[in-house]
């Protein structure tokens, strides 16, 4: 494992508790940063940062509840004096269905979650960023956002919105030391897996030319690049983890 420098920053990373985030987390406890994981399942969160160990917490939040979401970030930057990175990989698949069958109040709902939440988050913590001229966030986004998946238009809606917003954000930050670049991962075996159908688990991994599903791990390794102050220039970047399916 290459060793990245994470010593004395802060780091919030939501959807911490499991998958993808909670590789993210443990990479970045292991690189040296203050962890404050937030899920949905903050018995889950707690029980997380507890097996990470180190300084890592959990904390049960809704993303989606903007007054919520401040309240946790003003109370971490008061305990820790700043919040450094945000990575937001909470997130849901939605229901898979036919685009002109998909039920007006689960678009609602993914939407809500998968954009909503992020945006809720970055509003959270990039004035302390501008303040301090330092931030790097990272935003989870996927490869169905870039090519978008059939039977999937909720979440990959979902996801080149999350596409544009990072594009739009590394744009108004620019001019400061904060770099807001997102990722566009393929499928990986996680528990996001129990809310598809088996058919469309299928396709996703035929798409695949690298013949298998993406690990945690290998998401971690490229997001602590992007959170680490050695990622200096590039902002507003969208990095493949697709295994070759990508083709833009």
């Amino acid at each position: 494992m290459n060793q990245i420098d994470l010593q004395g920053r802060t780091a919030i990373v939501t959807g911490g508790a499991q998958g993808i985030g909670r590789a993210v987390a443990e990479r970045f406890a292991a690189s040296g940063a203050y962890v404050a994981i937030w899920d949905l399942d903050g018995a889950l969160a707690a029980k997380t940062a507890a097996e990470i160990g180190g300084t890592a917490t959990g904390l049960g939040i809704d993303v989606t509840d903007a007054a919520a979401v401040k309240a946790a970030a003003d109370a971490l930057e008061a305990k820790q004096g700043s919040v450094d990175i945000l990575v937001t990989s909470a997130g849901i698949a939605g229901a898979n269905l036919k685009t002109w069958e998909y039920p007006l109040d689960e678009w609602a709902r993914v939407m809500k979650l998968n954009v909503d939440g992020t945006l809720h988050c970055c509003q959270a913590v990039i004035p302390g960023m501008i303040k301090r001229n330092y931030g790097r966030l990272v935003l989870v986004a996927s490869i169905a956002g870039k090519e978008g998946n059939p039977n999937a238009s909720a979440y990959s809606a979902s996801k080149a919105a999350v596409i544009a917003l990072t594009k739009s954000l590394g744009k108004e930050l620019a001019t400061q030391d904060i770099a807001v670049n997102c990722i566009t991962p393929a499928a990986a075996r996680t528990r996001i897996f129990d809310q598809m159908t088996e058919e469309h688990i299928g396709y996703m991994l035929a798409k695949i030319p690298r013949g298998r599903f993406l690990l945690p791990e290998e998401v971690a390794s490229m997001v602590a690049f992007l959170a680490s102050a050695e990622n200096s220039f590039t902002t507003g970047g969208v990095f493949d983890l697709s295994g070759g399916r990508a083709t833009y």
